[in-house]
């Protein structure tokens, strides 16, 4: 890596050198492209020198332009001050000598994700640089293990994982060979914490914390897609409502690049052999296509201009020919729980005359008065207004007896997650329902045929998962079986836009949308804690800070219930056979033990402590 010496910042001035015992004042970055320029901007405001080294003379100047252009946007942002973005660039270098390297404490590579390359410029680094000075790889799918042992100095060598943009990513993976000194790796957590990052510990397989996660659900998401169960829309609608997350599946990749998350997924399954990790062929199809994501300006979506994050239409897909869907008016809903409280309260929200049924007319009251407070709540917060919630409130009826449902146009069932108890319920209703009654189910884990042919109708079936709770959460899963007819799909899909809820279409087979994607993911997290590669808080706090997830997986697992968990694994395991798919045996251990999560106090925390 050779670049120009004339390619520098105004000021050469020495930097001055952080007082105390701060790690590595001297920090040389190679290959400053976007990541790197990232890196010497975020090193150079700690106050540390840096010596960026690029390729040759051309690519020094683009690079130093770049680190230029970075800080004077920072300044018309009010992140630095015209001041500090003087005293950074003074700190700042760029050359094309790789042996301006030696005089660096750390070195940190930021250049092609491509092994041999890699390997070959970490045995040139080790040659230049004084014994003492720390090697980093920026790698983020590769092996730091066999990048390291290119060197002499193995125990010196680690990886250091920045997320992009730098600037705004605070987490850091400091990630660990089986050779790494116990000081180095703690040096190297100090650092990122003074640059105001924060550092998780990771040992050495691809993808680390982060991709290691993400990648494997990403690749389900592809998968998912090119297997027509749902649209991309619908995929990617549902995780960013279902679960809170800042993108959609089939986006991110997109943003990411469909050649970097092939190359990634590569390096995973290369290592753990997990049918999960091999990359969907769609990947595969779209990168030799050239359709690479936002930078080609095509890949999942279609965008204006490559680079453009803005998404252009396409041509429909065949929606248009959608049958009309059947009136709904009176609506049954079959439960005293919350999730059968809170869809009542949706439906008269939005002016649906509700009759609410439970097994006695005591529990039926007395879900109505839970109903009663949440829409006191709504008042108290400002969302309703006390007329709305006498309107919404008078348009409940509880009743102890199913019979009463024989006017409804649309009845729900939210009821325990036993398919015995529901098909017993189905076989009931469709005695009582009238004729073209759509009959639905709100389980998330159980298949809807087998609720629908314990009627006489399973033509009027179909599967409504909504998520809790059920008042503030936009997503619906609308979940056509073989035999639904056409016009309930359109029922129901059109009914979900009058209650103010996305609808998102799929067929019947386990776990839907959301959950198929999700607990594959949960489970992977439950595995990396039992293999000892990373903490319970290093691994939430790496989906959160790394992917921007509202909650770690140990957090959301402790939240939806580990028995809860478990038992979705099992179903998503019997149905797909994948092994990888297999509940985690450290997540069987705590359901056994009676470790639920919040509702028992303890799960992967102790919740009762706190």
């Amino acid at each position: 890596m050779q670049a120009p010496e004339t390619a520098t910042t105004e000021s050469t001035a020495t930097p001055e050198t952080p007082e105390g015992t701060a790690p590595f004042p001297t920090v040389a970055v190679v290959g400053v492209g976007t990541m790197g320029a990232g890196i010497a901007v975020a090193v150079a405001r700690s106050g540390r020198r840096v010596i960026g080294i690029e390729a040759d003379g051309a690519s020094a100047a683009k690079a130093l332009a770049r680190i230029e252009e970075a800080t004077a946007h920072a300044v018309a942002r009010e992140r630095l001050t015209a001041e500090e973005r003087t005293a950074v660039l003074a700190r700042i270098t760029v050359g094309e000598q790789l042996s301006a390297a030696a005089e660096a404490d750390l070195v940190i590579e930021e250049i092609p994700e491509q092994l041999e390359l890699k390997r070959e410029l970490f045995a040139e680094l080790d040659r230049i640089c004084p014994p003492e000075t720390v090697l980093a790889t920026g790698t983020t799918s590769l092996s730091v293990t066999r990048i390291a042992a290119a060197t002499g100095r193995p125990e010196k060598v680690l990886g250091l994982h920045f997320f992009n943009p730098v600037h705004a990513m605070k987490l850091v993976e400091v990630v660990r060979s089986v050779l790494t000194s116990p000081q180095v790796a703690e040096q190297a957590a100090e650092f990122a914490r003074e640059l105001g990052k924060e550092p998780v510990a990771a040992g050495d397989r691809a993808g680390f914390v982060v991709n290691g996660l993400l990648f494997a659900y990403l690749n389900q998401a592809a998968a998912m897609f090119e297997s027509r169960y749902a649209t991309r829309e619908d995929i990617d609608a549902a995780m960013r409502l279902g679960c809170g997350l800042p993108m959609g599946p089939l986006a991110l990749l997109d943003l990411i690049g469909l050649d970097t998350a092939r190359t990634v997924l590569e390096a995973m399954y290369e290592q753990s052999r997990d049918r999960l990790h091999a990359p969907a062929p769609i990947l595969g199809q779209l990168v030799s296509a050239g359709l690479l994501g936002r930078k080609t300006g095509r890949g999942f979506y279609s965008y204006e201009a490559p680079g453009s994050s803005r998404v252009v239409a396409e041509p429909s897909t065949g929606a248009a020919a959608r049958v009309a869907g059947r009136p709904v008016h009176a609506v049954g809903v079959c439960g005293s729980g919350t999730m059968a409280t809170g869809i009542a309260e949706v439906f008269a929200k939005a002016g649906h005359p509700v009759t609410l049924v439970a097994r006695s007319q005591e529990k039926a009251d007395r879900a109505k008065a839970q109903l009663a407070k949440s829409l006191d709540r709504s008042v108290a917060k400002g969302r309703l207004t006390a007329e709305q919630r006498d309107t919404t409130l008078g348009l409940v009826t509880a009743s102890g007896s199913l019979a009463d449902l024989n006017q409804a146009d649309l009845v729900l069932e939210a009821v325990a997650e036993d398919l015995a108890v529901k098909r017993e319920l189905f076989a009931t209703l469709d005695k009582i329902a009238k004729p073209g009654a759509v009959l639905a189910t709100t389980t998330s884990s159980l298949p809807v045929i087998s609720c629908a042919t314990a009627t006489s109708r399973p033509q009027d079936v179909i599967g409504m998962h909504f998520f809790n709770p059920a008042p503030a959460m936009k997503l619906v899963e609308v979940v056509s079986t073989v035999l639904t007819a056409p016009e309930v799909t359109s029922t129901v899909l059109e009914l979900c836009g009058g209650i103010r809820k996305h609808p998102v279409e799929c067929g019947d087979r386990a776990g839907f949308i959301v959950n198929a994607l999700l607990f594959p993911y949960l489970n992977d997290a439950v595995r990396m804690l039992e293999e000892h590669y990373a903490t319970v808080d290093d691994i939430d706090t790496a989906m959160k800070l790394g992917c921007g997830y509202p909650m770690g997986p140990f957090e959301l697992l402790d939240v939806v219930g580990l028995d809860v968990s478990l038992t979705i694994e099992r179903v998503l395991h019997q149905e797909f056979r994948e092994p990888g798919l297999a509940a985690a045996p450290l997540l069987e251990h705590l359901v056994a033990a009676g470790c639920l999560g919040r509702k028992t106090g303890r799960g992967f925390r102790d919740h009762a402590r706190r």
